[in-house]
């Protein structure tokens, strides 16, 4: 594979490896964040959902001859505006104690932060039908509950 150029939470990096490694490996091995997690490897339960220019996309299922030059990559550390200051997804996450175990989280938190760039004010359906994300422990009733607080936050902001 060539060479490409993209960036990972702002930061410059380049890959010229296999084509067919999943951008989760890259990111958890080559540039050391783990906040991205695996879950199943086939793009189902959403543990390592990050944005791909903007877009939340399932990293285990996308191959980084995907990833093109300029492409702009954000993942669960990148999220929050600073050390300080965190996304209004990540406040509602923990105002509401959504975490049991807390595995899938940074996958729900990446695919709720899209999410409610295109519904601001999401119904319980909207939510079912956008929120495709699994969560083991079952905390989907707290889970609603912080994408309607988050999405009260984005609105007043």
């Amino acid at each position: 594979m060539a060479a490409v150029s993209f960036t990972i939470n702002g930061k410059q990096v380049s890959f010229d490896g296999d084509g067919d490694m999943p951008l989760l490996w890259f990111l958890r091995e080559d540039a050391g964040l783990k906040g991205t997690k695996f879950g199943c490897g086939i793009g189902s339960c959403g543990a390592c959902t990050v944005h791909v220019n903007g877009d939340a996309v399932r990293s285990c299922s996308l191959p980084m001859a995907a990833v093109e030059d300029g492409t702009s990559i954000t993942t669960i550390e990148g999220l929050a505006a600073s050390d300080s200051q965190l996304h209004p997804v990540q406040e509602a996450w923990l105002e509401e104690d959504v975490p049991q175990c807390g595995y899938c989280q940074a996958g729900q938190i990446m695919a709720t932060a899209a999410f409610l760039k295109t519904n601001p004010n999401p119904s319980d359906d909207d939510i079912d039908a956008g929120i495709t994300n699994l969560c083991r422990c079952g905390t989907y009733v707290r889970i609603r509950k912080a994408i309607k607080r988050a999405a009260a936050k984005m609105q007043q902001a």
